[in-house]
C-alpha cells in the first residue's frame, strides 16, 4: 500500500481484470481519480493488493477466471457482476472472492468501499445476497456436511482430537488409548485428513490445523 504525498492517505494498488472494453472504460472512469486508489497498468498487475473483475454473469468462464486468480497468489478479488444467482454466489465465494457488487449499484463510492474493505481482509456482499448465501451455507451443512460428520473447518471433531494429540507428541498407540480407538482407526483418520486436504504427512496436517486455528 502506498501513500498519497499530499494527503497522507494510504492508496490501495488495484488491477482491473476486465475483458469487455465498455466495462473497462466505465470502471476506469469511476476509479482513476480516486485518491484512495492507485490503478495499475497491465504490466504492474502483480503489484495489486486487490483485483476488480467485471462480468455480465457468473458462468463457467467467469468461475475459471476467478480460480486462476486464486491460484495466482494472495491478491484479494472484488467481483462486479450484472447478474448473479444463488449458485453463482456460492461459486464465487468458493473461488476466494471477498467482495461482490452488482453492476447496477457500482457507483464510484460503492466500488471504493468494497476495494478498501477487501484490502483490509474484510468481505462485502449486498444484504439480500448475504441472506441468500447464509441460506445456502445452512443447507450445505445440513445436507452434505452433517451426514459425513464434517464441519466447515473441513475437519470432523475426532479428526481435530487426533491432530491435537499428534501435535502434543503422542504416537499412534498413545492416541488410540487416549481416544478409545483402535490403532487402525487412528491411522485411517490421519490418512483421510492428509488425502482430503492434500497434505503431505502428519507434520503437514498438524501445521495446517495450527495455521487455520483448529488446534
Amino acid at each position: 500500500m502506498r501513500f498519497d504525498g499530499a494527503s497522507g492517505t494510504a492508496r490501495t494498488p488495484v488491477h482491473l481484470d476486465v475483458q469487455d472494453p465498455v466495462s473497462m472504460a466505465g470502471l476506469t472512469a469511476h476509479l482513476r481519480h480516486r485518491p484512495e486508489l492507485r490503478l495499475l497498468a497491465a504490466d504492474e498487475a502483480e503489484l495489486a493488493e486487490v483485483v476488480v473483475v467485471s462480468v455480465d454473469r457468473v458462468d463457467d468462464d467467469a468461475v475459471q477466471g476467478l480460480r486462476r486468480l486464486q491460484r495466482g497468489g494472495e491478491t484479494r478479488t472484488v467481483l462486479v457482476s450484472a447478474e448473479i444467482d444463488d449458485a453463482g454466489l456460492v461459486a464465487v465465494v468458493e473461488c476466494g472472492v471477498v467482495g461482490v457488487v452488482r453492476r447496477s449499484e457500482a457507483t464510484a463510492d460503492r466500488l471504493v468501499e468494497a476495494i478498501r474493505a477487501a484490502a483490509r481482509g474484510e468481505g462485502t456482499v449486498p444484504a439480500d445476497l448475504l441472506g441468500r448465501l447464509l441460506d445456502q451455507v445452512g443447507r450445505l451443512q445440513r445436507q452434505v456436511l452433517d451426514p459425513r460428520g464434517l464441519a466447515f473447518t473441513g475437519l470432523a471433531p475426532r479428526e481435530v482430537d487426533v491432530l491435537r494429540l499428534v501435535a502434543a507428541g503422542s504416537d499412534t498407540a498413545e492416541i488410540a488409548r487416549e481416544l478409545a480407538f483402535s490403532e487402525r482407526t487412528v491411522k485411517n483418520i490421519l490418512h483421510d485428513v492428509t488425502t482430503r486436504l492434500h497434505l503431505r504427512n502428519r507434520s503437514h496436517a498438524v501445521a495446517y490445523a495450527v495455521r487455520e486455528g483448529f488446534i
